[in-house]
């Protein structure tokens, strides 16, 4: 099993159980959180050409991956500056 560049775990590595504090009580971030990775493993699959993709199509999914990471960043920086 090869490992998926750009994990939330990866992107906030000082924030694990931060990361598992927000998925156990935060819905909003669960959404998002399920939609970053679906996207990141979208676009592993492209990278490693398990999947074919233009590359329209691929700069249009790390437009996505980078908007996702910024929202849920927003909400990591929330979570922090309340505890």
């Amino acid at each position: 099993m090869s490992h998926t560049p750009h994990e939330l775990a990866d992107e906030f590595p000082q924030d694990h159980e931060l990361l598992h504090k927000l998925k156990l009580e935060d819905a909003h971030f669960v959404t998002l959180s399920d939609r970053y990775h679906k996207v990141n493993r979208e676009i592993h699959r492209i990278e490693t050409e398990v999947e074919p993709a233009s590359d329209d199509y691929v700069e249009m999914l790390k437009k996505q991956r980078l908007a996702l990471i910024d929202q849920i960043g927003k909400i990591i920086a929330a979570a922090r500056a309340a505890a």
